[in-house]
């Protein structure tokens, strides 16, 4: 087969469609957005009849993917690592459910929160759930690992989460390609209660899962993912996990690493090969990205004492996105660091486009606020999160998906009125109907600002599933259409602007204002210019 230079992220997709894969299900979220986007702009894609189309959020994509499977066919699920919280509920459960036809999880996590509210560790989810982990140390990898997924997945019959990080996601390299696989056929699981989480039937499936561990055990002791390199020293031995081996050696370029190293890229951990260079070694360094997830094992079950170093003890930084100067500082090289930016360089802080709709939806927002006191205005994850910088300064939370809607009822429920929510189209669509719904149900005193710009504009202009449909989602929820009010944040309307939003403050009830206007990011995007004219908006 051919060689392809790809992102990590492509290496995936493309392992996973020559693995047989018959449908992608996420939602988009850096650092994992290009998965999809990689299998949706695939003519084989296209050809083979591959699902590709964006789902709501994480949750619904799990499900929806989960379905698939049942049908007996080969699926793989996407998200960025917050994005695995979304989903947690129908993840934890397709592992007592089991599958039928392979299923991949793919969770794409970002340290040092590049474009993150954390820098959570999804092989806890892994753990937690008791489901095999692949965790690439390279794109080549990657794309062995998204390929061969689907048949671990069905020989031990449960989901296989594949665990990727920032660096290797957004960074390229040659891939050669295997043979491509056929789809599964499909069919219904043998048995037609596997998939009934009734209690009765739960148990026996956790038994199962139970049961499974100690093949899955087995297979990681069997990957080629995991190899045990032999050493001359043995006064240190080294354990490296995913990317961090591409580190350790990168710093050992140039002279021999006399030290023993056991590289893992598949859990759950193969105790035999850990065991083996505890046993053989005077003391133990851990290198891996994100949290001390081995390092934390290491210390639980091992009877023999060895000391291990790593992130615990302070040998790496236990906060932040590793790197090689990191790992080399472990083994007291010198670092080879870039020059520094000269101080005639200014920082340059990001910031909303110019022309773009949420800024003038922010000046009438705070000019319809400023006769009211400070700490009233709840946001979300989108581009108009920036409305917390200068100049506008204009909101006071951003947590999670959804929750400005229902962090302003709960402040509203304190007693703070009014309260006020700034959501995105598409945010609002993932995890915000449902707060407006609570806010619906006690008429809480609100105000929903829903800023419309038709797309996931933070994650690169992604189709949003609001398009054309906010009015009639606000009114079926039971907003009153009198109080559902639409214009268009643009400078010379700054006027009528503010008073539509005064008097929906002002309102000691429900209502939802809409700023609408295309985000400038996708004017050149002719497939949304057309449907935004059908629709009128």
């Amino acid at each position: 087969m051919d060689k392809l230079l790809l992102l990590g992220d492509e290496a995936v997709a493309q392992g996973a469609m020559d693995g047989g894969m018959s449908g992608i299900y996420a939602y988009p979220g850096t650092p994992s957005t290009e998965i999809t986007e990689y299998v949706q702009a695939s003519k084989y894609a296209q050809e083979q009849g591959i699902h590709r189309q964006w789902s709501a959020n994480e949750k619904t994509a799990m499900e929806a993917a989960l379905g698939m499977s049942y049908s007996g066919k080969r699926a793989m699920v996407c998200m960025k690592h917050v994005g695995l919280n979304v989903a947690a509920d129908p993840f934890i459960n397709s592992a007592i459910t089991g599958v039928n036809g392979g299923m991949l999880v793919v969770s794409a996590d970002d340290p040092s929160m590049h474009s993150s509210q954390n820098e959570q560790d999804s092989r806890f989810y892994g753990n937690f759930a008791m489901v095999p982990i692949l965790e690439p140390s390279n794109q080549q990898e990657a794309y062995d690992m998204a390929y061969a997924g689907f048949e671990l997945s069905e020989r031990l019959q449960v989901p296989v989460l594949l665990r990727l990080t920032t660096r290797l996601a957004h960074s390229r390299s040659g891939v050669a390609r295997r043979d491509v696989k056929p789809q599964n056929q499909g069919g219904l699981p043998a048995n037609l209660r596997q998939f009934v989480l009734l209690p009765v039937f739960a148990r026996q499936n956790y038994q199962r899962l139970i049961t499974s561990q100690v093949p899955m055990e087995q297979a990681s002791a069997d990957s080629p993912y995991n190899q045990y390199e032999e050493g001359e020293d043995y006064k240190l031995g080294i354990i490296a996990a995913g990317i961090a081996y591409n580190y350790l050696k990168e710093n050992f370029q140039d002279q021999a690493l006399k030290h023993p190293v056991l590289k893992l890229s598949q859990y759950p951990l193969p105790h035999k090969l850990i065991n083996k260079m505890l046993d053989e070694c005077d003391q133990v360094l851990v290198i891996e990205e994100g949290y001390p997830f081995i390092e934390e094992h290491l210390k639980g079950f091992q009877e023999k004492g060895t000391p291990i170093k790593g992130k615990l003890d302070g040998s790496l930084p236990r906060t932040g996105e590793l790197n090689p100067n990191h790992v080399g500082r472990a083994f007291g090289l010198d670092s080879q660091e870039g020059k520094a930016v000269p101080e005639i360089v200014q920082n340059r802080p990001p910031a909303m486009c110019k022309g773009c709709g949420h800024i003038e939806a922010y000046n009438a927002l705070n000019q319809a606020l400023s006769e009211y006191s400070q700490g009233r205005v709840f946001s979300d994850i989108g581009c108009y999160t920036l409305g917390a910088l200068p100049p506008f300064e204009a909101i006071n939370s951003c947590v999670d998906m959804g929750a400005s809607v229902t962090m302003a009822k709960g402040a509203a429920d304190a007693g703070l009125t009014p309260s006020v929510a700034v959501i995105g189209d598409s945010t609002f669509t993932h995890s915000g109907m449902t707060g407006l719904l609570d806010c619906v149900l006690e008429n809480s005193p609100v105000t929903i600002v829903i800023s419309d710009n038709f797309t996931t504009a933070m994650t690169g202009g992604q189709d949003s599933h609001a398009l054309g449909r906010l009015e009639r989602i606000c009114e079926g929820l039971g907003v009153e259409r009198e109080h559902i009010r639409v214009f268009r944040p643009t400078k010379k309307n700054l006027d009528e602007m503010t008073q539509i939003m005064r008097e929906e403050i002002a309102y000691e009830g429900v209502s939802v204002v809409i700023p609408r206007r295309q985000c400038i990011q996708t004017m050149k995007n002719k497939k949304l210019v057309e449907r935004v004219k059908e629709l009128g908006l």
